[in-house]
């Protein structure tokens, strides 16, 4: 037992070094870009920012991939965020684009994917009628099979009771 725990707990151990060695080859940074709205439709506006270039820092944005071109990312009123926005051109189709900001001072390079869709995220709807579960049916539309059903338990409940009565009187089961 204490072996396989010790083992357990090696492998772990394992997994958790490996993952955190890997952690700073994601992404340029822990903030990355943020890109808002993440999903959008061709002719969207999009805003992005990120947190990697320092406070007052500046970036140059690359929206390329998507056809939108170069945009600015300029200090913004939350501190240390650098934001931007470009809007995608209405010939973009769909898929995922890479949006990529090279920070001015620093020279460091965060990316962030945006999803290109041709429809756009329909609004919430309030739900009407029933769930359909499958469980139920006492009230439904079948009264031969609700009948059969209450007939079944019915046979299993005399059968059961019968069974107990004889074992309780010792006449064999």
């Amino acid at each position: 037992m204490r072996r396989t725990a010790r083992l357990l707990s090696g492998s772990a151990f394992a997994v958790a070094v490996a993952g955190l060695g890997a952690a700073p080859a994601y992404g340029g940074g822990a903030g990355g870009l943020e890109v808002y709205p993440a999903s959008v439709v061709p002719g969207d506006q999009i805003t992005v920012n990120t947190a990697e270039c320092g406070d007052g820092g500046t970036a140059a944005g690359d929206a390329g991939a998507v056809g939108a071109g170069a945009f600015t990312l300029a200090p913004g009123t939350h501190e240390g965020d650098a934001i931007g926005q470009f809007r995608v051109p209405p010939s973009a189709q769909p898929g995922t684009y890479e949006i990529v900001a090279t920070c001015a001072e620093s020279g460091l390079r965060v990316t962030g994917d945006l999803v290109v869709t041709l429809t756009s995220a329909r609004e919430w709807v309030a739900p009407r009628g029933s769930v359909k579960t499958g469980v139920g049916g006492a009230l439904g539309p079948d009264p031969v099979q609700t009948a059969a059903g209450v007939a079944a338990l019915a046979v299993a409940a005399a059968g059961g009771t019968w069974l107990l009565h004889r074992r309780a009187r010792g006449d064999g089961i």
